[in-house]
């Protein structure tokens, strides 16, 4: 499970494992109120060189893994929410890739975009996929992610 938490990217990356995170009260899935430590977990950021380590704690009623993530990053994702939605927009508005970054790696996320735009909001948001993009983030979706349930 993961659990959004505000972090200063740069702090963490200074600071690494004493960076000061904050222990959640209870166990989001069992509301056990002790969680315990559980390591770090080495993942890596956009403009960040190296591994950042994000901290983890485990639950010892339910098992559960609870790993706190910067807010502002979707799961599974190196780049930033803002950064993508900034590239979508300027592929959609301008026909235009940000500078950068990868063309391969937008085209990924436009496309990604597409199928999810199409499978949970019909053809009709084909023409207005950046609102497309705001409704799945509020509806807690990742509108970049490849895969679709189904």
């Amino acid at each position: 499970m993961v659990i959004p938490v505000e972090v200063e990217l740069k702090c963490l990356a200074e600071r690494q494992r004493d960076y000061p995170w904050p222990k959640p009260e209870r166990c989001p899935r069992c509301q056990q109120c002790r969680v315990w430590g559980h390591g770090f977990v080495a993942v890596f950021f956009d403009g960040i060189p190296a591994a950042v380590y994000l901290k983890r704690f485990r639950c010892p009623s339910c098992r559960c893994v609870i790993r706190l993530r910067p807010k502002g990053y979707f799961r599974r994702f190196q780049a930033s929410i803002a950064c993508i939605y900034e590239s979508l927009s300027r592929r959609i508005g301008y026909g235009s890739y940000l500078p950068g970054i990868s063309r391969s790696r937008q085209r990924h996320w436009l496309r990604a975009l597409q199928r999810q735009v199409a499978a949970y909001l019909g053809e009709g948001f084909r023409c207005r996929l950046l609102e497309g993009f705001l409704i799945l983030v509020q509806r807690g979706r990742v509108p970049v992610a490849s895969n679709l349930p189904f």
